[in-house]
């Protein structure tokens, strides 16, 4: 008999799914566009010949060779050079450039004295690529300028001797797993399983502030609703069925369509998204009881994708984060599955390599199953979540008020007589 009522609940969750179109929305519309535009904005991993402008305070042999080396580099283009901060602002506000170097004054004379010296960058930040190109032209052309003041330093020693002196070993600098040294391949994995949390939070808190705004109006549901773990069970189980698929189109064709890495094998993505998929839905589930109508979902939970990109460490350091967010983002499902994800898909990691984040998100599900448990026996035991005593008194009551009303129409009838 559970297993039937399990079957009813979870048949009632999917009709319900179809028939919302908001719900569609955030189920199948949002997992199968948002990928696709996310991956295409990043598919050139790297930009060429990123606009930038020059403020020189310095004016000096020195100071002119490292902006004509910068300007030769393939990252960046020099396209003026500026009297001064305000004028350069004024450029880049207007998006004429999206980088802003600064040499200041005292730059030759500092490495005469033998000193390090600085070089001021500044980036517009609405796309991280031309803040990557920036910082890596720079960077080449300091590091080898810095290779020749090292030459012309070591004075009565032959070229052989300087290059052994400066560069004592050949070396060559490969990325791996990440041959383009672009973001797509690092970012794009964390992104598409945020995308995957995000929308099943935000569709299942929608049906959620549906069925409270129809329970306000008067709706009953049936005796399959009287179980808790039923319900619980049967409604993971439609939003299991729906997001294996768009897992399946999300987290293997999208990579495949924009040729990212993919070297994840089958059985090792299969045992790690179910976990994942589980922690999820209860998390969902979980959230869903605290809204009130269907708008509330998008103040609850929209607006805190990217702290949780952040939280989870694949774009800022661990190490870098404070106690307190690093301990709140572990109750997440997000957080340990961007991690094992990002290792299993671009690194080709095994299951017992992830074992931390797979044992994590099997805690977290069993967590956010016995708080969804906890919490729907409460309201169920309040009579706020109505089941079959309640549906029994609420028909009662329709008929009894039916019936009233029938004898007070047949007097005013015979009165009328």
């Amino acid at each position: 008999m559970w297993f039937k009522d399990l079957l009813d609940v979870s048949g009632k969750e999917l009709r319900k799914t179809i028939s919302d179109t908001g719900v569609l929305v955030f189920f199948i519309v949002v997992p199968m566009l948002y990928p696709l535009l996310y991956t295409y904005l990043y598919s050139r991993e790297v930009v060429r010949e990123v606009p930038v402008v020059v403020v020189d305070e310095c004016r000096s042999a020195t100071s002119r060779e490292f902006l004509r080396k910068a300007d030769a580099t393939a990252d960046l283009k020099v396209i003026s050079y500026c009297s001064d901060m305000e004028e350069a602002r004024n450029l880049m506000h207007r998006h004429k450039a999206y980088g802003l170097i600064h040499i200041p004054a005292e730059f030759e004379s500092t490495l005469v004295a033998g000193h390090q010296a600085t070089v001021n960058l500044y980036c517009d930040m609405s796309g991280l690529l031309y803040y990557k190109a920036l910082l890596s032209g720079c960077t080449m052309v300091s590091l080898d300028m810095n290779r020749d003041i090292q030459m012309e330093r070591l004075s009565g020693l032959s070229d052989w001797e300087k290059d052994v002196m400066t560069m004592p070993i050949d070396n060559e600098y490969v990325t791996m797993f990440n041959p383009a040294n672009g973001f797509q391949a690092f970012l794009i994995p964390a992104i598409l399983i945020l995308i995957l949390q995000q929308t099943l939070v935000l569709g299942v808190s929608m049906m959620a502030g549906t069925e409270n705004e129809q329970r306000r109006a008067g709706m009953v549901l049936g005796h399959e609703y009287d179980n808790p773990i039923t319900v619980l069970g049967g409604k993971a189980l439609a939003y299991l069925i729906v997001y294996g698929f768009v897992s399946a189109y999300v987290l293997c064709f999208v990579p495949w369509l924009f040729n990212m890495p993919q070297l994840w094998q089958l059985p090792t993505l299969m045992a790690f998204v179910v976990p994942f998929l589980m922690a999820s839905i209860f998390f969902a589930i979980t959230i869903s009881f605290f809204v009130r109508d269907r708008e509330s979902c998008f103040l609850l939970f929209v607006f805190v994708s990217v702290p949780l990109i952040f939280m989870s460490g694949i774009s800022w350091p661990t190490s870098n984060i404070p106690p307190f967010w690093k301990g709140f983002a572990q109750i997440f499902p997000s957080t340990h599955a961007i991690n094992g994800f990002a290792r299993i898909n671009t690194s080709g990691a095994l299951l017992q390599d992830v074992r931390y984040e797979c044992l994590m998100l099997w805690i977290l599900t069993a967590v956010y199953f016995m708080l969804a448990l906890f919490i729907y026996e409460r309201m169920y035991r309040s009579d706020k979540m109505p089941g079959a005593e309640f549906v029994i008194a609420m028909r009662t009551k329709v008929r009894k008020n039916i019936r009233v009303a029938k004898r007070d129409i047949k007097g005013k009838l015979r009165i009328e007589k």
